[in-house]
């Protein structure tokens, strides 16, 4: 039995600017266990019995991905497909680098899935990238010759909106978007108002003696994805959100390093985009993507699995394997992506997947050789 790893959950101080009293603190009871809170008020508007609690935390402003790990077992290749297939009524896929790679098909992919379906498997797809909506995502599986169902997608721009409904996040407040067009379609999708996004990518700031930036007073959350129009315009417009807007949330879909644009190299991640913010507002960000359980957790109460029946399948450490143990599932690293061997097998690395394989199509050979 593989040890697994464990989460340890903390919170850190806001800005020095925001009154810790202010904070919106509505909270749907389910979202306490993956806050790693207890006790908090429900109270939108009367924000003591959160400010105590946080206070005991001696931290105020909510971090989800502070995870720590401790040693596991060492991963072992995977040998038989057919046990781990057994075992497990739901397999989460990450799409970068486990189902393609930039917009180019890893080979394989669509015998792999037919397989896991024709056995009566659960097939979920989640991805750290909010550039799409779910139905954009839809659209990708679709170009690729894949026959995967808007219900199966769940991407990091839609946790951000999923996440702001389940606070109950007022709707007469607005969100800041640093990011592209998948977070607009899912803000939109849940009915809240936004503004940011792509077209403040051509907007600069012309400095002169004295300027002084507006911003919007009524934005109660900053969004921030990766954004291919990232300019110091929307730094500067978030950061005077998030650090003189009482109570304003900061709200990261992601913080991978790198991402896959095309399949010839990394690329910056989001997580280049997220690192200004906490730069310039010295606050960390509320994580909704993968490694935190906020997706695992709604996924697991929309379609009642146990977290013990799933297999998560990704291609990082840091994000996908830590996302699948966080959540208690057990867990397998592809090497398609940007995992190497040589990484997995660090002395420094401390992230050790139950299994590993060279890419998911391995689920048929290893099949066959079972046989």
């Amino acid at each position: 039995m593989l040890s697994r790893t464990v989460v340890s959950v903390s919170a850190v101080s806001s800005s020095s600017s925001t009154s810790p009293s202010r904070i919106l603190c509505k909270v749907n009871p389910t979202i306490p266990k993956f806050l790693g809170l207890k006790g908090l008020s429900h109270n939108f508007t009367n924000c003591t019995t959160w400010n105590k609690n946080l206070n005991s935390n001696r931290k105020c402003n909510t971090r989800m991905e502070n995870f720590t790990t401790k040693a596991s077992a060492a991963a072992q290749p995977l040998k038989n497909a057919d046990e781990l297939i057994d075992s497990v009524e739901t397999f989460i896929f990450d799409c970068d680098g486990v189902i393609w790679k930039g917009d180019k098909l890893i080979d394989g992919v669509p015998q792999t899935l037919d397989m896991l379906r024709s056995r009566g498997k659960r097939l979920v797809f989640v991805t750290n990238n909010s550039t799409k909506s779910r139905k954009q995502y839809g659209k990708k599986f679709e170009t690729l010759g894949l026959d995967v169902s808007e219900e199966e997608i769940f991407a990091s721009s839609f946790a951000a909106a999923a996440y702001l409904k389940s606070i109950d996040f007022p709707k007469d407040k607005k969100v800041y978007v640093v990011g592209e067009d998948g977070i607009l379609k899912e803000l939109e999708l849940a009915g809240f108002q936004y503004l940011g996004g792509p077209e403040d990518g051509g907007k600069k700031i012309e400095l002169k003696p004295g300027f002084l930036m507006e911003h919007d007073k009524d934005v109660g959350a900053v969004v921030v994805g990766f954004d291919r129009y990232f300019n110091y315009y929307k730094v500067q417009y978030g950061t005077l959100c998030i650090r003189e807007n009482p109570g304003c949330l900061f709200i990261a879909t992601n913080r991978d390093a790198v991402t896959h644009l095309t399949d010839a190299q990394e690329w910056a991640g989001g997580g280049s985009m997220v690192g200004a913010f906490v730069g310039s507002t010295q606050r960390e960000p509320l994580v909704v993507g993968k490694p935190s359980t906020f997706m695992m957790d709604y996924l697991a109460n929309k379609f009642g699995i146990l977290k013990s029946q799933i297999c998560m399948v990704g291609d990082r450490l840091d994000t996908d394997i830590l996302f699948g143990q966080n959540g208690g599932c057990k867990t397998l690293l592809v090497l398609s992506g940007v995992t190497s061997l040589s990484m997995l097998q660090s002395p420094g690395n401390s992230i050790q997947p139950d299994f590993y394989t060279n890419k998911i199509s391995d689920f048929l050979s290893l099949k066959a050789a079972a046989v």
